[in-house]
């Protein structure tokens, strides 16, 4: 039976939304759950990268749902920024490559581009198309709720949170370097950069060296190392520059001088200086007056600082590789008229001491590492271990004078504040992570601003109150919460307005405007009143300080607000009841900044009972094995994909094939291969759409075996679905429930009979139930079909009922499975054509050494004490040596059998397996297509190879008698 994908999800949306299923409303006899996941920005329309995340989310939402929560799970979109100013300046100027993804990638219409130089129209245009993907996904979204970050009530929210952070003074005004875009004139984060990278800014010390009078400033990480200098590395290819800032001269590469202008003021540029004509020149060392020669180095990159780079060979593997290399090519100075004479005094100065290295630690792990020279890639890494060791380990040496014996790590700081403090270097900001662009094109550089506004994530009594939160939360995966913690600890000052931009204006200075990643903290408390807002019609002139202090924060008498009381007590209603929220879903990227502002802003503005409850993290898409990029031209819009293969399929497929911090790998075979399993499970599936209830009372051991493992399905299910782990989820639900059914099915040859059909039918609707979340449409259809009433959206989730767990059942069923896997692979490997198959099953004795071993481990006895505890049983030692090997033998398997499989033993006792076998015997004969024979393990009758000796616990003998083909 062909099913119409889009047809059939049309269909079940459309009655979702006319029975307003996904509503939810306070309902205080109900426990509720609440879950959010970030609002979309509508500069592009979303792809499957973004379908991860979302459905996830949905997923979540949908289960809980289903577990008797009234679950709210609500969506909006984020105008607030600078993108959609750049993207619309772009289309204004004509630029062909954005203009290009607009018509073939994203297939806006020519008319609509047209409306695009006026930016609002591009976030209404897709503000609309991101919520149609988002219906057509079938996402289960209260859209009441619904509103967008430049809405006049959204604003007067806004104004209220940061009155909250200023009246705790964690919002202040000063100077701070920040990555900031030349051609906006703006400080830009993550949301205003291509590919939404979040800019590092990293501290130099850029130390003067002085050069006849003019400053040669080098930038450094590590200042502490300047009583090591050897020399001095320009390169001799780049043009650089004098400037003069703040009355002194220094020499810096063109691209370090454009940056000191942002960064300092009252800086001039002027002349040129060719790199190779400061080869060869000395250089006098501020900290000790050593003269340091100049050297030519093509590996100094111009771009990087200031162009100018100090050499220690004993600290520094580079360095120490480079002098080396030099050494070797003695014409690279004869370009420059020197010779080797240059580098008479230049030898590595031990600067910092370290445990277990020798004076020279560069030269001890270039050996180690088998460095060949500065090109291996092996020397990044070299640097990296050293840095990281001295860092945390190192002793500054005596010769560092006032600084000698302290800690590297604590003379990297003295060092850098005593230079700066005598004038003898200035700090220097750099990207860490460039080269970074503005969306609007341009490179980002580090801007030291003087009148910005920041929200102080530095002040460390905050952060106490976020690492205390942080220890209750639970996160998902646990593994975050190392990152989380470091994010915590290295978090400072973050930008938080710019001059330009959609959103709100900083209430008490109206030229900034509160940028994307600080407006967007506490939205979640904002939807529980939106609808109140939406459907009341509040005029947003109304909403001052004091209505929100009521409604967030129980502050104040109600009916003194400057909204109607009833209004205002509705929206506490309908906060107090959802909050706090229970889960928040995101992507990997934003632990760094909007995850980790999250919880900063909560635990800043609202009483512990009301702190988020959970993070929920997922990796990253691949599309066909690759990142997903514009410029790989390999970006698949939301819409696209589900108009080509439906939700469902879409849906399984991007969460069957990874667990949350994996990266997901979606391809067209993997989605035409998803379809294909759901179309076949909607064909099996209504076969039994008539079959009744199963009668408890007429169930044969194969019957009990498929309940019971439906049971156990539902449990595994249920203990993926809790900590999201969807993968290991949909795995369980779909396929091994299937492969039961399937196996149930071959094993009773009357598939016809009612009794089946009812066990079968159970098993399904069962699958259906648990796959809900997963693929709702399909499994609405299956669940009407069945007869059921109402929506299996909102059905129960299935429990395990313990009364239909059969242990023996089970373990009956697994010892047939693996005789017949096993008896196959004999075949297989032998060659035969059976003519008669025996079976030797494990005598008693053997059982009890079975079952002893695993009660002794299951006691907490030590695995390697297992033998000498079980040969103290005297029935065991009777048996001399054949129970000695059995028993080493035994307990090698008991120790490596799952533990869940131990437990079963334990409660099911030993198997009648010679009873089981034989049962069993004739569809084994059928299976294959040969005679079989089953004997015990003890003195058969017919054992012509000595094989009943070999029979073990769920292992029994197996002895193929027959022809090969090739005789």
């Amino acid at each position: 039976m062909s099913i119409d994908f889009r047809q059939l999800e049309e269909k079940w949306q459309r009655r979702w939304e006319e029975a307003r299923l996904f509503e939810a409303n306070p309902d205080p006899s109900r426990p509720k759950f609440y879950a959010t996941v970030a609002y979309p920005y509508p500069n592009a329309p979303q792809h499957i990268g973004h379908a991860r995340t979302y459905t996830l989310a949905d997923v979540h939402a949908r289960y809980m749902r289903m577990k008797g929560y009234n679950t709210l799970f609500p969506m909006a979109f984020h105008y607030t920024g600078t993108p959609i100013l750049a993207q619309s300046k772009l289309i204004a100027a004509g630029d062909q490559e954005l203009l290009g993804y607009l018509r073939s990638l994203y297939g806006v219409p020519e008319e609509v581009i047209k409306t695009f130089d006026v930016p609002i129209n591009i976030a209404k245009y897709f503000h609309s198309d991101l919520k149609l993907g988002m219906r057509g996904m079938g996402f289960s979204i209260d859209w009441r709720r619904e509103f967008t970050t430049i809405d006049p009530a959204y604003s007067k929210f806004i104004e209220w949170q940061f009155h909250q952070l200023s009246s705790k003074s964690l919002i202040t005004k000063g100077m701070h370097p920040v990555g900031w875009c030349p051609s906006c004139k703006n400080p830009v984060g993550q949301h205003d950069t291509r590919g939404d990278v979040e800019p590092e800014v990293g501290e130099f010390t850029a130390i003067k060296f002085d050069l006849d009078g003019i400053s040669l400033p080098t930038a450094t990480l590590r200042p502490e190392t300047i009583f090591g200098v050897t020399n001095i590395w320009i390169n001799p290819e780049v043009d650089y520059v004098e400037v003069e800032a703040q009355g002194e001269r220094m020499i810096v590469s063109r691209q370090a001088a454009e940056k000191l202008c942002e960064q300092r003021s009252c800086v001039s540029v002027g002349r040129e200086v060719r790199g190779s004509s400061l080869v060869g020149r000395w250089v006098t060392n501020p900290v000790n007056g050593r003269k340091v020669p100049i050297l030519p180095a093509d590996f100094v990159h111009p771009d990087n600082a200031t162009g100018v780079v100090m050499s220690v060979p004993a600290h520094a593997p580079y360095d120490l590789l480079a002098l080396r290399d030099i050494k070797k090519s003695p014409q690279v100075l004869g370009k420059f008229g020197l010779d080797l004479g240059i580098l008479s005094g230049v030898e590595p100065i031990p600067v910092a001491r370290l445990e277990g290295a020798s004076d020279i630690p560069a030269q001890d792990v270039v050996e180690r590492m088998k460095v060949k020279d500065q090109m291996d890639p092996k020397a990044e890494e070299a640097t990296k271990e050293l840095y990281q060791k001295e860092f945390h380990m190192a002793q500054m040496r005596p010769e560092t004078g006032k600084y000698a014996g302290m800690p590297v790590s604590k003379a990297k700081e003295g060092v850098k504040k005593d230079l700066i403090s005598a004038k003898k270097a200035f700090s220097f900001f750099e990207i860490l992570n460039g080269p970074i662009y503005c969306r609007c094109g341009s490179k980002v550089t580090v801007n030291l601003l003087s009148d910005q506004w920041f929200i102080n994530y530095g002040d460390e009594s905050w952060k106490a109150l976020v690492r205390e939160h942080l220890r209750k939360m639970s996160l998902l995966p646990e593994d975050l919460r190392v990152e989380f913690e470091n994010v915590v600890e290295w978090l400072k000052e973050k930008a938080c307005a710019r001059r330009s931009g959609l959103g709100t204006p900083l209430p008490w200075d109206k030229n900034w405007i509160i940028e994307s990643l600080s407006d967007s903290t506490i939205y979640m408390a904002f939807y529980t009143i939106a609808k109140v807002l939406n459907e009341r019609r509040v005029d947003p002139k109304k909403l001052d300080h004091a209505i929100f202090d009521y409604v967030f924060l129980g502050n104040g008498d109600p009916s003194k607000l400057s909204v109607d009381r009833e209004i205002a007590e509705e929206m506490r209603r309908e906060f107090s009841y959802f909050y706090p929220l229970d889960s928040r879903h995101s992507g990997r990227d934003l632990v760094p900044n909007h995850l980790t502002f999250f919880i900063f802003n909560h635990v800043a503005i609202f009483p512990k009972e009301l702190w988020p409850r959970q993070i929920a993290v997922n990796g990253f898409v691949l599309n066909e094995g690759e990142k997903m990029s514009k410029s790989f031209g390999n970006i698949i819009p939301l819409r696209k994909v589900v108009g080509i293969y439906g939700a469902d399929t879409l849906r399984v497929s991007i969460l069957s094939t990874s667990e949350l911090l994996q990266d997901a790998n979606f391809s067209e075979a993997l989605a035409k291969s998803t379809r294909s399993k759901l179309q076949e499970f909607f064909t099996f599936a209504v076969q039994y759409e008539e079959a009744g209830p199963v009668n408890l009372s007429s169930l044969d051991a194969l019957d009990r075996w498929l309940l019971s493992r439906v049971q156990r399905v539902v449990e595994q299910t249920t203990a993926s679905m809790d900590c999201l782990r969807a993968r290991e989820a949909i795995q369980n639900a779909f396929f091994t429930l299937q492969q039961d059914v399937q196996w149930y099915l071959r094993r009773h040859a009357e598939g016809g009979d009612p009794k089946v059909k009812s066990v079968v039918r159970y098993a399904v609707e069962t699958i259906v139930r648990m796959m809900a979340p997963f693929a709702p449409h399909l499994c609405e259809e299956i669940w009407e079909r069945f007869g059921n009433k109402g929506f299996v959206s909102t059905a129960e989730w299935p429990k395990a009922v313990p009364s239909l767990v059969d242990e023996t059942a089970e373990i009956s069923e697994e010892l047939l499975k693996s005789v017949v896997s096993d008896t196959a692979e004999i075949i297989r490997v032998t060659g035969l054509t059976p003519t008669k198959i025996c079976y030797y099953a494990a005598p008693s004795w053997k059982w009890e050494v079975c079952l002893k071993l695993v009660a002794l481990l299951e006691g907490g006895t030590d695995p390697k004490a297992l033998i000498k505890e079980a040969m103290k049983d005297p029935v065991v030692r009777s048996r001399g040596g054949e129970a000695a090997k059995f028993v080493l033998f035994m307990s090698q398997n008991v120790v490596s059998m799952p533990t869940e499989q131990r437990r079963r033993l334990l409660s099911s006792k030993a198997i009648d397996e010679i009873s089981v076998l034989k049962a069993n015997a004739p569809f084994l004969s059928e299976y294959f297509r040969t005679q079989v024979e089953v004997f015990p393990g003890e003195s058969p009758s017919y054992d012509p190879k000595k094989k009943a000796g070999q029979a073990a616990p769920l292992r029994p003998a197996i002895y193929v008698e027959g022809y090969s083909c090739s005789a």
